[in-house]
């Protein structure tokens, strides 16, 4: 089997290239991507990224077609995985990238002649959570992803669910999409950091312990890690298995859990207008590298049941999800990263 991994360099890109290297079905990898792992001193081509076979493509630009379909050519299956988040402040750029460009990739799978086309959803979207005592229900599939207002991410990702929607429908092309909760994993903390702490944020959050952190009043998170993800896409690929899959840990993270790692268990807890109004200063202030929309989405986002992929591929995560939060907090702490360009520590 061929796989070609669109966005390959990133954080989910690296953890899939992990799991499809001890992949006994998988004969070939092609890597896609953007920043291109190299060994020309910006970057050293080691594990896993050197067991693909890398093509440059950036899916927004005038030549993205004509790249697409050289890197396409002969694939069995399709992971698209590139996404942008930053320039958090050029809407339009991020449109191109995110929304335009999956469909430049599911029109270059048609033309392959691709079977398979596997594309990252996320929680961001599903439609906000249910309200009240049944905030906390996990959804399944089912689960409409229209996405959660306000938030351009949550936005985007929910566009290209409509997307694949009408690719599933007037294509023989089999669409699978995966809905994971936030992904981490120690590799990626260079890169989270400079996404979503920025210059500012990046020396609070080395110091270990902080004396106390600040959070929103009900904030709830799920989360997965990079590799637990990565074996979920690899079951999806090699049983070729259609339709939306949730990803996530059973367990939700409460605001405690995320003092207990990052503060010893110090924490205060501020109303989420409190909240949602600094963060959106700070962004506009370009103190804080993503906006408002980001905390509606954290805040309002349902709980994913896995329930269907437990049964229907087998999978079950293997590391916990509080300590998937502790590894990716010690990586910033160290600085963590892989030499791959988007991974690289700065």
């Amino acid at each position: 089997m061929r796989v070609v991994v669109v966005g390959a360099s990133g954080n989910v890109g690296t953890a899939v290239l992990r799991r499809l290297a001890e992949e006994p079905t998988v004969t070939s990898v092609v890597g896609v991507a953007r920043r291109v792992p190299r060994a020309d001193g910006s970057s050293t081509v080691g594990f896993p990224h050197d067991r693909a076979t890398w093509r440059y493509a950036d899916v927004a630009a005038p030549d993205a077609d004509e790249r697409l379909d050289a890197a396409l050519a002969g694939a069995d299956a399709v992971v698209h995985l590139a996404w942008a988040i930053q320039p958090s402040h050029k809407r339009g750029y991020l449109r191109r990238v995110n929304v335009e460009g999956t469909r430049r990739v599911a029109d270059a799978a048609l033309r392959a002649g691709v079977q398979h086309l596997v594309v990252a959803s996320s929680v961001g979207a599903c439609s906000p959570a249910p309200y009240g005592e049944r905030r906390d229900e996990p959804v399944s599939e089912a689960w409409p992803a229209d996405g959660i207002p306000g938030s351009s991410y949550a936005e985007d990702k929910a566009a290209v669910e409509s997307l694949l929607d009408e690719v599933d429908r007037d294509t023989g092309l089999v669409v699978s999409r995966v809905r994971s909760a936030l992904v981490f994993q120690r590799d990626a903390a260079s890169e989270i950091t400079r996404y979503f702490l920025g210059p500012f944020g990046t020396p609070v959050v080395r110091r270990a312990p902080l004396p106390l952190v600040t959070l929103p009043e009900g904030l709830r998170l799920q989360v997965v890690h990079a590799d637990d993800l990565a074996d979920a896409y690899v079951r999806i690929v090699v049983g070729r298995h259609p339709g939306p899959f949730n990803i996530a840990h059973p367990r939700v993270l409460t605001a405690q859990d995320v003092a207990d790692v990052v503060a010893d268990g110090e924490l205060r807890t501020v109303p989420y207008g409190t909240a949602r109004a600094a963060v959106a200063a700070g962004w506009r202030a370009r103190v804080v590298p993503v906006g408002e929309g980001w905390l509606d989405m954290a805040m309002r986002v349902p709980v994913l049941d896995s329930t269907l992929a437990r049964e229907l591929l087998r999978w079950a995560p293997v590391h916990d999800a509080k300590d998937t939060l502790v590894e990716l907090v010690d990586g910033i702490r160290d600085g963590a990263g892989v030499s791959t360009p988007p991974l690289k520590p700065r």
